[in-house]
């Protein structure tokens, strides 16, 4: 038992990363998309995201940091495990200015559907699937994910009935097409 712990902790230990940030230290905070059920019935289509830069303001502990948060996100608690940042190097050609995305208190924010982009029918030996290219919100035309249009067609009705593809800014979901990433 000792010799199949011990093999189990050297391959555990190889991939873990001890990492450690100082005062003053610009990092990214690790923040998690909701689509609906849709997205995430598959796997290696989400990845993380991060917002920031953020300056770390204390050390509290030996893996905890308070991070200088802007007033957007006042609403959020400042203190933030080590596992949920990344750090920030800085490159003086890539300034972006910053896109404020709305965050909820579990650092979660919705994404919706802003047009359909393009239509197609997939077929297999026994069946034809019908689906739709979306582009989300948040998000540039080139990350446009293909969807199945009948779970488009119950999550998001406005979308494809009406005559334009354009959705207006509050829709309302089903409650199965909404799911929260921990």
């Amino acid at each position: 038992m000792k010799a199949a712990q011990d093999r189990q902790k050297s391959y555990a230990d190889l991939a873990r990363r001890q990492v450690e940030f100082s005062v003053g230290d610009m990092v990214w905070l690790k923040v998690s998309p909701t689509r609906g059920v849709m997205r995430f019935g598959r796997k290696g289509m989400l990845s993380p995201r991060f917002i920031g830069p953020y300056e770390i303001l204390e050390r509290i502990g030996s893996l905890a940091y308070r991070l200088a948060l802007p007033i957007e996100v006042e609403r959020v608690h400042n203190v933030f495990h080590a596992s949920q940042l990344k750090r920030y190097i800085h490159d003086p050609t890539h300034v972006l200015p910053p896109e404020v995305i709305p965050l909820d208190e579990d650092l979660t924010y919705e994404e919706r559907p802003l047009k359909i982009l393009d239509f197609k029918t997939r077929d297999t030996r026994r069946k034809s699937v019908k689906m739709v290219k979306v582009w989300w919100t948040h998000h540039g035309v080139e990350e446009a994910t293909w969807e199945l249009e009948s779970t488009m067609r119950e999550c998001y009705p406005e979308l494809l009935s009406s005559g334009t593809s354009f959705l207006p800014l509050l829709v309302v979901c089903c409650l199965p097409c909404v799911l929260v990433l921990a």
